[in-house]
């Protein structure tokens, strides 16, 4: 893993937007969903694990000190001094000659090699997910987010971008059949685990903004129609509001409030690219101001009724 600092492309001294603008710009243009060189991948990488670095003020000044490496695991210490076998001998240790329990070549006692190697593990390999094969490669760590989306996006399958935790900027398009409260994966956008382990994943919980006309249910909407009098006593064509624009409707006579009508097609996309439908209830609605022939309409009407009791 080369410097963080030269992955980005910005000096030491760079402030905190100057790190944050380039690692944006370098995010844009190698993510692999927009740049598909079988190269961009480890290159997004790459910067996501410097920015992880240079974009957190302790981890970053943790490096500026050399207590961290270039993919932000410890630096092995305590072992400055040992400098190997071979004709170098053990700088730092003293070389024990002559008998002493199961000494080796040289006089060094087997176990205590093996001590050598245990702690130089402890302090080094295990830190950096195992030496000689031991651990397996790495996996970034999951993030969460959430997404509010209005119906009339839900109905007009829009690509929406929003902001992840760590500052990157992505566009989503919301999956047919989503409900309120959902969790969508985004596979690669979550945490990085350096060059040599996999990025984690982006959970993007979809939240379903209240609207001021449709009620949902399921992939079907809900909505409450104001009918004229006298179209409900005549009938006529009524506008119904959908989210994708007003349709007429046809009322027949005599329609009375409460009556519901079902618009197929007019609800939000289902996973198999159908889309549900729209519940349209009537609600009769009197004119405004007196109508002096509509009440003595009703008058003789209760009249009538009285008569025949």
């Amino acid at each position: 893993m080369r410097n963080p600092y030269d992955v980005l492309g910005v000096p030491k001294g760079a402030s905190e937007a100057e790190i944050k603008k380039a690692f944006r710009k370098l995010a844009k243009a190698y993510h692999p969903d927009s740049n598909k060189d079988p190269k961009a991948k480890e290159r997004f990488s790459e910067a996501n694990t410097a920015y992880e670095i240079l974009g957190d003020k302790d981890k970053r000044d943790q490096f500026d000190r050399g207590e961290i490496d270039a993919e932000g695991k410890p630096r092995a210490t305590g072992f400055e001094g040992f400098s190997g076998f071979g004709g170098g001998g053990f700088d730092g240790f003293t070389q024990r000659r002559g008998g002493g329990g199961g000494a080796g070549p040289g006089g060094m006692g087997e176990d205590f090699l093996s001590s050598i190697f245990e702690q130089a593990f402890r302090a080094g390999g295990a830190a950096s997910g195992g030496m000689g094969g031991r651990g397996g490669p790495t996996r970034g760590e999951d993030v969460a987010a959430e997404l509010s989306v209005s119906l009339e996006q839900i109905a007009g399958e829009e690509k929406m971008r929003i902001g992840l935790p760590g500052g990157r900027d992505v566009d989503v398009m919301v999956p047919k059949g989503v409900v309120d409260g959902q969790t969508i994966r985004l596979r690669g956008l979550g945490g990085s685990a350096g060059p040599r382990g996999e990025p984690g994943d982006a959970l993007l919980t979809i939240r379903v903004l209240p609207h001021p006309v449709f009620k949902v249910e399921g992939a079907d909407l809900r909505a409450t129609v104001d009918l004229p009098l006298e179209d409900a006593v005549l009938g006529g064509t009524l506008r119904v509001p959908t989210l994708t624009g007003a349709v007429e409707m046809k009322v027949p006579a005599m329609t009375s409030s409460g009556r519901t009508f079902r618009l197929r097609g007019k609800g939000l996309p289902k996973k198999d690219g159908t889309r549900g439908d729209l519940l349209a209830t009537t609600a009769v609605t009197l004119p405004a101001g007196e109508d002096s022939a509509l009440v003595d309409y009703a008058r003789r009407r209760r009249e009538a009724k009285a008569g025949t009791a």
